[in-house]
C-alpha cells in the first residue's frame, strides 16, 4: 500500500492499523533547535482522544505518545530540542476489541471503504477497518503539534459549526465556548441542544454528519504558489484526506456563487502599519493560491458514520446479498473528533508551505513595497 506520506518540505509518513499493536508517524523536514517534548504533543492528542463523553466512541485509548528519535538535549539551555533528523512518534493501541467485528468480516458496510479496499488489494483488515480506520488520524494530530511550532505566531483553531441539519448562530460565536462542551461548538446555546439531539441519534442506532471550520491566524502573506502548488489546493487535498470527508470550501466557498462581484470582492485600504489591509475575507485568506496575510478559513463536511446498528442491505465478498448490522463502539457523529484532526492537517500544510517559502525566497520582506521603497 503506497501513498502514506504527505507534504514536501515538511513530510509526514504514518503507519499502523486500528487493531494492530501500535500506530505512529515519522516527521521529516522539521528544522533543528525547536524545543519539543511529549508534553508539547500530548494536549492535542488528548483533545482528539476517544471515550471522553457519551457522544463519542467508548474505546478507551490513552493515546500516550513517545518520541523515539529526532530530539536531543541542548547543553546550552538544558532543553530537549529537534536535531533536524526524522522525528519518529509512536502511540500504543491498548483497547482494541477485534471480536466485535467477527460477524462482518466477509460483509461490506455500505458507505464504508470495505468494498473498495477489498477490490483494490484483494485483502482487507476487517478489525476496526485496519488502515482505513480513523484511528490512524491520531498520528496526524501528533504531527500537527510539531507543525504548529514551525510558523512563528500562527494559531490554528477549529470548531463544529453544523451537526446534521442543525447549524450554529454565528452572532453567538465565542472561541472560549469551544473548550467548554464536548462538541467543540463555539455557540454555547446550540451546544446544549446538540447534546439532546445526538443522544436521540445514538439511541436510535443511527449516525449523523457535521461541518467543521478551521481558522488559522497569524499566517504570513506570500505562502503558496501558482499553478500547481496553491495553498488552498493543498489544504483542500489535506482535508479530503481525512476519513469521511466529502466536501471542502475555502472562505465563502460555495456561498460565493450567490454573491455579486461587489459583494464578493475583499476591498483593500492601507493600514496604520503601512501595509495593505482587507475589509472582508470572502477569499478565506488566499488569493491566486497565495496567502494574503488574513486568517486562512477552511470548512469541510463529514458524512455520517457508516458503522451503525440499523440493518442495511449489502453484499459479501462472495457475491451473496445479505444484511449488515455493525456492533461495537462507534462515534454517532465522527465529525466531533474531526475538529482536532482538521486543525492538525491545516497546521501541517501551512508549515510545509512556510518551509517551501523559506527555501525559495529566503526570510526577506513579505510584500513588494518593502522591496521597492528605499529607506528614509
Amino acid at each position: 500500500m503506497s501513498f502514506n506520506t504527505f507534504g514536501h518540505m515538511f513530510r509526514v509518513t504514518t503507519f499502523g492499523e486500528s487493531h494492530g499493536p501500535a500506530i505512529g508517524c515519522v516527521v521529516d523536514g522539521c528544522p533543528p533547535r525547536i524545543p519539543l517534548t511529549e508534553n508539547d504533543i500530548q494536549p492535542f492528542l488528548d483533545k482528539r482522544r476517544p471515550g471522553q463523553s457519551r457522544h463519542t466512541t467508548q474505546r478507551q485509548e490513552p493515546d500516550s505518545v513517545r518520541i523515539l528519535s529526532g530530539v536531543f538535549t541542548d547543553e546550552a539551555t538544558g532543553k530537549q530540542v529537534t536535531t533536524g533528523a526524522p522525528i519518529a512518534l509512536i502511540i500504543q493501541n491498548e483497547d482494541a476489541r477485534s471480536k466485535d467485528y467477527s460477524d462482518i468480516k466477509d460483509k461490506y458496510r455500505p458507505a464504508h471503504a470495505d468494498y473498495t479496499y477489498d477490490v483494490k488489494y484483494g485483502i482487507r483488515d476487517y478489525r476496526g477497518g485496519g488502515r482505513q480506520s480513523a484511528r490512524e488520524t491520531a498520528t496526524r494530530v501528533a504531527a500537527g503539534a510539531i507543525a504548529r511550532k514551525i510558523v512563528p505566531g500562527m494559531n490554528v483553531r477549529g470548531a463544529l459549526v453544523q451537526m446534521g441539519k442543525r447549524t450554529i448562530d454565528r452572532t453567538r460565536w465565542d472561541w472560549a465556548e469551544v473548550d467548554k462542551n464536548p462538541f467543540f461548538c463555539p455557540d454555547g446555546k446550540t451546544a446544549v441542544e446538540l447534546a439532546d439531539y445526538l443522544d436521540g441519534v445514538r439511541k436510535s442506532g443511527s449516525s449523523v454528519g457535521a461541518v467543521i471550520e478551521i481558522v488559522a491566524d497569524g499566517v504570513p502573506a506570500g505562502l503558496g504558489a501558482p499553478i500547481y502548488g496553491k495553498l488552498d489546493g493543498d489544504l483542500a487535498a489535506a482535508m479530503m484526506g481525512i476519513n469521511a470527508v466529502k466536501g471542502v470550501e475555502i472562505g465563502a466557498g460555495f456561498g460565493a456563487a450567490a454573491l455579486s462581484g461587489e459583494e464578493n470582492a475583499d476591498d483593500m485600504r492601507m493600514g496604520n502599519d503601512g501595509k495593505p489591509r482587507f475589509l472582508s475575507n470572502n477569499a478565506g485568506g488566499i488569493l491566486g493560491g497565495i496567502s494574503t496575510g488574513q486568517s486562512v478559513v477552511v470548512r469541510f463536511a463529514v458524512k455520517p458514520t457508516s458503522s451503525i446498528l440499523t440493518p442495511r442491505r449489502t453484499v459479501d465478498r462472495y457475491g451473496n446479498e445479505t444484511e449488515i448490522v455493525t456492533k461495537g463502539r462507534h462515534d454517532p457523529c465522527v465529525g466531533i473528533r474531526a475538529v482536532p484532526i482538521g486543525e492538525a492537517m491545516v497546521a501541517c500544510v501551512i508549515a510545509d508551505h512556510y518551509l517551501r517559502q523559506r527555501a525559495q525566497m529566503g526570510a526577506g520582506p513579505s510584500w513588494p513595497f518593502e522591496r521597492l521603497v528605499p529607506p528614509i
